[in-house]
């Protein structure tokens, strides 16, 4: 799954994301003499879906960081030549089983996981309503 759709299925998660794309843009400003107004533009414009989506495909591992500051702590491990991914959380540990080819690959994989996952986390749980098949009568 490419980084624009991962954004695009997960849209909670996404808001993290580009919430954490833009704090870090904003920090990088600090260090650097960049006008008031360029740093106003940046904030009032946003970082859009598709430029947030090329950056999580050409290096995916800059969301390592953003997984660890919502308790999701993704890791490769090699194994005989090929990697395998796994993530713990503060309630559950998991290593894919699969063996992967390149340590890319198994980045990727981990970080299409961490995003359902977090999406889960955030996503507001719906409350059970009781059926009776009793019919409601307006008076």
């Amino acid at each position: 799954m490419t980084g624009l759709e991962l954004l695009e299925k997960y849209p909670l998660t996404a808001q993290i994301v580009k919430d954490w794309f833009m704090r870090s843009m904003l920090e990088s400003f600090k260090d650097e003499n960049v006008p008031e107004e360029f740093k106003q533009f940046m904030l009032e414009q946003g970082i859009e879906d598709d430029k947030v989506g090329k950056l999580i495909d050409v290096n995916v591992r800059i969301l390592f960081d953003v997984f660890d500051e919502n308790d999701i702590y993704i890791n490769i491990i090699r194994n005989n030549g090929k990697f395998m991914w796994g993530w713990s959380d503060n309630e559950e540990h998991s290593i894919k089983g699969e063996l992967i080819n390149t340590r890319k690959e198994a980045e990727h994989a981990a970080i299409e996981k961490a995003f359902e996952i977090l999406e889960a986390k955030l996503t507001p749980a719906v409350e059970e309503i009781e059926v009776t098949g009793e019919e409601i009568v307006e008076e």
